[in-house]
């Protein structure tokens, strides 16, 4: 392909690694900040500033999964009042139009250490202002939203998320994501879900609204639900969000062909990752998609329904995970050159 200009364009689905791509595909600015982690220690995050209007936060850089020692790993302790701050930092800066990645999280708060950070206290039947962690759901009484920063009033939040979940029951926030962040054992799952159900009827008694009506309440242990009820947030799916900041429509202009990917192609691709959305963005224009991946699984060809005309595996024979990971950059170059030839191929015929 002697006359072809290739662009490459850092894509993520709205989880980890979203506010670097975001970053790198518009040529934005890292805002750095200093915050509180999960276990509220000091912790260096950051956030994302694609162009003077808008902030993309990404919450597990400050409430996220990775952030907790393995021996410290339990959502009764931990809290998103991290994230609070990052929201309370870009409304200090000016941002009116600021979205949040909620994926990796380490916590199970209902989002009341998030909003917290906001000026919103959560009291007990004392009157006493809980921390907002895990344990303090079932001990809320009252909220009290008069001190909310009134900026929020003003400003547009967009939740990136592909996780539908509701709030509470056997697939909301506790049940379905609490054993991966260390709710290890019935009695720890059992006090997080009663909390859980106890923070939704005060929250529902207090505003009318029931966050397990409202589809990804139970994203981030419940920050999703603290979103959508005390900051109005619109709910986007996570690929298509990212997509929209860095303007990948535009970047399909005169373009033949697109080429995609990611670790393993499975029937999952279908719901919100990276191939789906490009793939579906190209089908819209009318170009040729193609995924490069490292390896197929059950239900791969699912993703041929959304705009991947092709698929292309990395690994060329039999061999451990392992071998294939270590020879990651060969296999991906080998895998390159064969699908490209086949492109060629195609369009002798």
């Amino acid at each position: 392909f002697p006359d072809c200009i290739c662009e490459k364009l850092p894509v993520a689905d709205g989880g980890e690694g979203t506010v670097d791509a975001v970053i790198k595909a518009t040529g934005g600015e890292k805002i750095s900040v200093m915050v509180h982690g999960p276990l509220m220690e000091k912790c260096a995050a950051y956030y994302g500033k694609p162009d003077e209007n808008r902030a993309v936060l990404e919450m597990a850089l400050a409430s996220g999964y990775a952030l907790v020692p393995q021996e410290k790993k339990n959502p009764l302790y931990t809290t998103t009042f991290g994230t609070g701050e990052l929201i309370r930092d870009a409304l200090d800066r000016g941002f009116r139009d600021i979205s949040i990645a909620i994926g990796g999280s380490a916590t199970n708060d209902g989002g009341m250490g998030c909003m917290r950070a906001l000026g919103i206290r959560f009291l007990d039947k004392e009157g006493t202002e809980l921390e907002g962690i895990g344990r303090d759901l079932g001990r809320v009484t009252h909220i009290d939203i008069s001190g909310l920063d009134e900026r929020v009033k003003e400003t547009k939040f967009t939740v990136m998320c592909d996780v539908t979940n509701p709030l509470c029951g056997e697939h909301g926030a506790t049940y379905t994501f609490g054993k991966q962040k260390g709710a290890s054992g019935t009695e720890i799952l059992e006090e997080l879900e009663k909390g859980m159900r106890h923070y939704r009827d005060v929250i529902i008694r207090e505003f009318g609204i029931d966050p397990d009506q409202m589809a990804g309440s139970g994203a981030a242990g419940g920050l999703g639900a603290a979103l959508f009820v005390f900051l109005k947030a619109s709910l986007h799916s996570g690929v298509g969000r990212v997509l929209d900041l860095i303007d990948f429509d535009s970047h399909l202009e005169g373009v033949s062909l697109v080429v995609t990917g990611e670790g393993r192609t499975d029937w999952q691709s279908c719901f919100g990752k990276v191939v789906q959305g490009v793939g579906e963005r190209c089908k819209r224009n009318n170009i040729p998609a193609i995924a490069l991946v490292g390896g197929m699984g059950e239900g791969a060809e699912d993703i041929c329904a959304h705009g991947i005309d092709s698929i292309m595996t990395t690994v060329n024979g039999v061999m451990p995970l392992e071998e294939a990971m270590a020879r990651a950059e060969e296999l991906y170059f080998g895998s390159a050159v064969r699908m490209f030839r086949m492109v060629r191929t195609g369009m002798r015929l």
